[in-house]
């Protein structure tokens, strides 16, 4: 009877053991869920708006900022959109690789750095486009003044534009209605 138990408790433990690796291969091979975002120029800011919609090869959000600390809206872009963070001051990563670019500079060599490479870029700071690198900050690929008020989720920016469109529409029909009467 022992030794049927034991046979028993190895049959078990060794078939959990291949449900658990074949869940974390499975999860391993999967794309995480990345999601699109918006982001906006912030008070005194410049350029943008700027969509980022992350894909398997381009899902990291590098940041360079003063001291390597994590900039404020950093979690808020990662929650929305499943991408992955790296400190630019600490590790090293491949342009190709990079969704968006996170930067404090209130001069002008880092706002176009990055621009420069066709990465979009967020300043923190409200540095607008100037500096020999100037012709690379177009509102394509650069927003200034960005805190996490900024930063949302296309659907609900989507979502915020469509009221809006629909409430100058309701304005322009009072209007109209008025001059008729």
């Amino acid at each position: 009877h022992l030794n049927n138990t034991i046979h028993l408790n190895n049959t078990i433990r060794h078939n959990n053991t291949i449900r658990l690796n074949n869940i974390i291969n499975t999860e391993a091979n999967m794309d995480p869920p990345y999601r699109s975002i918006r982001i906006t120029r912030g008070d005194g800011g410049y350029g943008g708006p700027l969509t980022i919609t992350p894909t398997q090869d381009r899902h990291i959000v590098l940041y360079m900022t003063g001291g390597g600390k994590e900039p404020e809206p950093l979690a808020r872009i990662i929650s929305l959109s499943g991408m992955k963070a790296v400190n630019g001051n600490q590790e090293t990563c491949p342009d190709e690789k990079v969704a968006l670019a996170i930067i404090d500079c209130g001069g002008t060599l880092r706002c176009g750095i990055f621009p420069g490479k066709g990465i979009p870029t967020i300043n923190l700071l409200a540095t607008g486009r100037s500096g020999p690198l100037a012709k690379y900050m177009t509102e394509d690929l650069y927003v200034s003044a960005v805190t996490s008020a900024q930063v949302s989720p296309v659907e609900e920016a989507d979502a915020d534009s469509c009221e809006e469109t629909n409430d100058d529409s309701s304005e322009e029909t009072k209007a109209d209605s008025s001059e008729v009467a």
